[in-house]
């Protein structure tokens, strides 16, 4: 079992997660976690649950607590780990393997004693940040924690990401700091050393024009809001680029090779001293695309059990003996946009962890903009991220969102490689070339999108209102990325009843299958830029077929005589189910899922009223 506190607090066993649901004892947990191995004081625990106006009884009420807690351990099969009574306070005993936050830190300081190694430095950083999962406490209600500890702890993250853009400014790879930093600056506006990053990495991407804007952008905020002028660093680099300099790797490389601190080999401030902090809270930075990494945990898992297990079999499957001694190279995970591909490809590849001694990687594919990435582009990369490969050690390339065959067949060379390739397209070349297994994913099954937001929301939440969490699961269509969405959203309004949701979520699906802090996480932004990357003929077919009847995946429909609405030509068909956007029957050989069908009509209805007023 593994307590997870970077993102909401959650039990983890395996693949299995269940984030806990708002209560006293989850605050009591919380505390002691953030303090694990040591002793935390009855007079802060007291604060952190009930505040700094704690009733009369809160010696006694806390007794109660650490009571509940231990009886939700035993629910939850908690195991090898307690609350214990000390003289002063409680404790509790974790480790890295049992604690996400003390794994983030162990994997810092592997870091910093790789600071010679740039690139080792860097895989091992990434490695860290993967264990982030989200805003940190969502499920906590503590105003003691989250003034106290999340601006801490949310410190620690930004170190790391900030070392982590440094090393890449340091390899030379600009483009691939620049995902991160665009999002970064906007998040944290007063953080003047990711202004630094943007403005030099923008300047060496060729792009000096918007360099100097981001610099006077910045120079205007620091002036209005705080009062103050950019930094000297700052300032000289503004100098740089006007005079033309060429920065090359400049001060980057210095940044690559020298530690950053560790925060985790500093001792943390001793519980209920009292401090004054600027109150703030992690906002997940998305992940870096395009480049390569290390596979990242999916949280939540749930479903396809019978595709991983396949899956795992066929990667861990001992060489043919009438075979060249060469194991299967590729397993292709393939369907429509948000059907989960990437998760489950995610989700093996930690399964089978213990099967690739020389590592696994995750590759992105495609560009942030959609654009797709080329071969040559990711075989250096692939190659520079594994190193030299270890005699008879394996190593998995996990290839996220190919766009065709041409991209991964370079790939496909090395003997001791394994690849999972995930696609929205069918790939039927590279497996007529290069063999393997498919797995075409399609929604889940009822039982499926219950056990997700069985995973999420928690037991309690779950079993008193079955019948309004089936309907819920109903709405999204069984739907795996509007089930995501559904699920973050239920989780920021725990108070609010799932048959309210029903109603809630009836009135709009696609207005409300968004989340309003990160609107790129929406069901109608997926669809869009599903859209964008098809061929214009195929989006206006597949518009067409969204804003028709449903016969029009089928024989043509005649009224009065004539025909109405002529079919679609079947290749047409053909090339949109290669795409993932259409189903396979039945009804007819085509179908296409509800949520896509009412994004099209929507879609179509706002482009009739932009006609009109033209």
């Amino acid at each position: 079992m593994r307590f997870q506190l970077l993102g909401p607090l959650a039990l983890a066993d395996g693949p299995d997660v269940v984030v806990l649901q708002p209560s006293k004892p989850v605050i009591l947990l919380a505390a002691l976690l953030l303090h694990a191995n040591s002793t935390v004081s009855a007079d802060y625990l007291q604060r952190a649950v009930w505040g700094e106006d704690q009733p009369a009884t809160a010696k006694a009420a806390l007794q109660t607590c650490v009571l509940r807690l231990r009886r939700l351990f035993t629910k939850h099969g908690v195991t090898g780990t307690s609350i214990e009574a000390v003289p002063g306070g409680y404790r509790i005993t974790a480790g890295p393997p049992t604690l996400d936050l003390l794994g983030f830190r162990d994997q810092v300081r592997r870091a910093t004693s790789l600071a010679g190694d740039p690139e080792a430095e860097l895989y091992t950083l990434k490695d860290a940040l993967s264990l982030w999962q989200g805003s940190l406490l969502a499920n906590v209600r503590s105003d003691v924690l989250h003034r106290d500890e999340v601006p801490r702890l949310s410190e620690e993250r930004l170190r790391a990401v900030e070392r982590v853009c440094d090393l890449l400014l340091g390899l030379g790879r600009c483009g691939e700091a620049l995902v991160d930093l665009w999002t970064a600056t906007r998040v944290y506006p007063g953080h003047e050393r990711f202004h630094e990053q943007l403005i030099e990495a923008l300047y060496r991407t060729g792009r000096q024009s918007q360099a100097l804007a981001e610099y006077r952008r910045v120079k205007g905020f620091l002036l209005d809001e705080l009062g103050v002028d950019p930094s000297p660093s700052l300032r000289q680099l503004e100098l740089s680029i006007l005079r033309g300099e060429d920065l090359g790797a400049g001060g980057a490389v210095r940044a690559a090779v020298e530690p950053a601190p560790a925060p985790a080999s500093a001792p943390a401030p001793a519980p209920g001293a009292t401090s004054r902090v600027i109150q703030g809270a992690a906002v997940p930075l998305p992940a870096a695309a395009p480049g390569a990494g290390p596979v990242p945990a999916v949280p939540h898992f749930t479903g396809r059990e019978a595709e991983a297990a396949a899956m795992a079999a066929r990667l861990t499957a001992p060489p043919s003996p009438d075979g060249d001694g060469q194991r299967p190279l590729t397993v292709l995970v393939s369907g429509a946009p948000g059907i989960g591909k990437s998760a489950l490809a995610q989700h093996v590849a930690h399964l089978v962890r213990d099967s690739f001694p020389a590592g696994r990687l995750l590759v992105r594919m495609t560009r942030a903009d959609g654009r797709p990435r080329t071969a040559d582009e990711v075989a250096a990369e692939v190659g520079a991220a594994l190193g030299p490969a270890r005699a008879g050690e394996r190593a998995l390339l996990v290839l996220d969102d190919v766009v065709d065959a041409d991209q991964v067949r370079p790939l496909l060379t090395p003997p001791d490689l394994a690849v999972v390739v995930t696609s929205r397209m069918g790939l039927g070349g590279l497996i007529a070339t290069h063999g393997g297994w498919v797995h075409r994913l399609t929604a889940f099954t009822e039982a499926e999108s219950y056990a997700l937001l069985l995973a999420a929301l928690g037991t309690e939440r779950m079993e008193a209102e079955p019948r309004a969490a089936r309907q819920l699961t109903a709405l999204c269509g069984h739907f795996p990325a509007a089930l995501r969405i559904l699920t973050a959203r239920l989780l920021t309004r725990p108070g609010l009843r799932l048959g309210d949701a029903v109603d809630w979520l009836g009135d709009d699906p696609l207005a409300r299958l968004t989340l309003t802090d990160s609107p790129d996480h929406s069901v109608s932004g997926l669809f869009d830029r599903a859209l964008d990357r098809l061929d214009p003929r195929l989006s206006e077919a597949l518009l067409r077929i969204g804003a028709g009847p449903p016969e029009l995946l089928g024989e043509a429909i005649r009224t009065d005589g004539e025909q109405n609405h002529p079919p679609v030509p079947e290749d047409v068909l053909e090339q949109l189910a290669d795409a993932g956007l259409l189903e396979d029957g039945p009804p007819g050989p085509y179908r296409i899922h509800d949520l896509l069908r009412a994004h099209l009509r929507r879609t179509v209805r706002i482009r009739n009223r932009r006609t009109e007023k033209v």
